[in-house]
């Protein structure tokens, strides 16, 4: 029995190693987009064929991979100029979701303006309670996480609000 559990033990540390790696990389990868997307880079609807990434494109039309290669330096060999289309289920994030599903429809007006509002008030919500919490924070590292997630809904309501009016809003 003992040496049962503590092979669980160890599969189930490794699985959680895994998931932090895993996490890490998607938060690497999502600061670098962040990064050269305010600098002006484009991003596709087309991932790299090595890895899966979302590939961006500079002012000059080059394509970039933030995984497979630096754009301000260049380490590594640029993606193809003119990759295949990946399927969905080749990009990491929302698109994996969709492997083995056929395409959606485009939402109608009155579904995309829910879903707006949805993740308004999600987004919402999570602001609160972070705002919340970050009074309660005894902390400096904890405060420093919860102002980075202050931050970041802070930035997602305003891409929001970017994408369209407010529900109710005529």
């Amino acid at each position: 029995m003992a040496l049962n559990a503590g092979a669980e033990a160890a599969a189930e540390a490794a699985a959680e190693a895994e998931a932090a790696a895993r996490r890490e990389r998607q938060e690497r990868v999502s600061r670098a987009l962040g990064e050269l997307l305010l600098r002006g880079y484009r991003m596709l609807g087309r991932c790299c064929p090595r890895c899966g990434t979302i590939l961006v494109q500079d002012k000059q039309q080059q394509l970039h991979c933030v995984t497979c290669q630096d754009p301000e330096g260049g380490d590594g060999p640029a993606p193809p100029a003119d990759p295949p289309a990946p399927r969905p289920e080749h990009c990491e994030g929302a698109a994996a979701a969709l492997r083995g599903a056929p395409p959606c429809p485009a939402p109608s007006p009155e579904e995309e303006a829910a879903a707006l509002g949805a993740a308004r008030g999600a987004v919402l919500a999570k602001l609160g309670w972070a705002a919340r919490e970050l009074g309660r924070s005894g902390s400096a590292d904890g405060g420093a996480r919860l102002c980075a997630l202050i931050r970041a809904c802070a930035d997602a309501l305003g891409a929001l609000r970017a994408l369209g009016p407010p529900a109710g809003t005529p």
